[in-house]
């Protein structure tokens, strides 16, 4: 009777190690990019700010502060998630990449708050005290259309070698891109209307912080809640695992497949199958069938795919052989 777990051993060590070593350098370099670029649109922005007499612009600055911030948290965890597995870490340390994603979510979610408190305050001391707000300078509308450009052209860069690569923390920081570019949007929208439309609407500069800040709530929590689900174990969606199945039961030898379990591990997917075979078979025979599924897996699933199959002799064909 067979009854044997078989655990995934990489046969390719080498060029795997050589594959996840690209994407390193793919995912730093996008990331540099972003950096470098961030820390530029920064300083015009708290200039423009500040010069402009904006505080929409001032909230857009602080937002895309934190976009540095985030850029460190990337290249950290980044560099984290591609060692490979120890005896500390049976399974790799991919997890540390959804981590990342959960604190970049984390960091959107707290500078939404901010800036919509930011905002509020201002309108308050308007509407309720009397407070004047200036009236914002052409040179932060000007910040503004710059930062919008910038952001959006960031954001295609940055998601399309996350996608390339696999990479939700990439893909995170590109929706960090994007929701920049919302919030610079709405500034510029706000700081025109402020501008152009005369005295009774200087309030649109504030509004218009407040607007960016729901654009950035939605996006941290389209972020974060993905993540925490992974952390979570939270199987894989249910037409992957239709996947699994069918490779598996397409696989030679196979007579069935049951009690699939998978989950995410960071950029990578476990899987826990298992499956019945000719119980005539010897423990040879059958693991080099339990082998050819985990090398299908691969080729389907990714080579950094863990795989751990369970033989269980077919007790139905036994049965028809008495």
């Amino acid at each position: 009777m067979i009854n044997q777990e078989v655990n995934t051993v990489s046969k390719n060590s080498g060029s795997n190690n050589a594959e996840e070593e690209l994407r390193k350098k793919k995912i730093f370099k996008v990331t540099i990019v972003g950096a470098i670029f961030n820390t530029v649109l920064v300083i015009i922005k708290f200039l423009a700010g500040i010069f402009g007499h904006s505080a929409a612009m001032i909230a857009d600055a602080v937002h895309s502060s934190s976009d540095f911030l985030v850029d460190i948290i990337v290249l950290f965890f980044v560099n984290a998630s591609s060692k490979p597995r120890d005896e500390s870490h049976d399974y790799g340390h991919g997890k540390f990449e959804t981590l990342a994603t959960i604190i970049v979510g984390m960091i959107l979610l707290f500078v939404g708050f901010g800036i919509f408190y930011s905002g509020a305050i201002e309108i308050i001391d308007f509407l309720f005290y009397g407070r004047q707000i200036k009236s914002p300078e052409p040179i932060a509308l000007i910040a503004a259309i710059i930062s919008i450009i910038t952001k959006e052209a960031l954001y295609h860069y940055t998601v399309a070698v996350g996608k390339n690569v696999n990479s939700s923390v990439v893909i995170a920081n590109a929706w960090h891109h994007r929701s920049d570019a919302f919030s610079s949007i709405g500034t510029a929208l706000g700081i025109g209307g402020a501008i152009y439309l005369g005295d009774n609407w200087h309030l649109l500069d504030p509004l218009a912080a407040i607007v960016v800040s729901f654009f950035i709530i939605y996006v941290s929590f389209k972020l974060f809640v993905p993540a925490i689900n992974d952390l979570l174990e939270k199987s894989l969606p249910k037409e992957i695992e239709e996947e699994i199945i069918k490779v598996a039961k397409e696989t030679e030898g196979v007579h069935d497949a049951y009690n699939l379990l998978t989950r995410n591990i960071g950029h990578n997917i476990s899987i826990e199958i298992h499956i019945s075979v000719d119980p005539t078979l010897n423990i040879s025979e059958a693991h080099k069938i339990a082998y050819n599924l985990k090398d299908r897996f691969r080729e389907h699933f990714g080579d950094q795919t863990h795989a751990a199959v369970h033989l269980q002799p077919d007790e139905s064909n036994v049965r028809l052989q008495e």
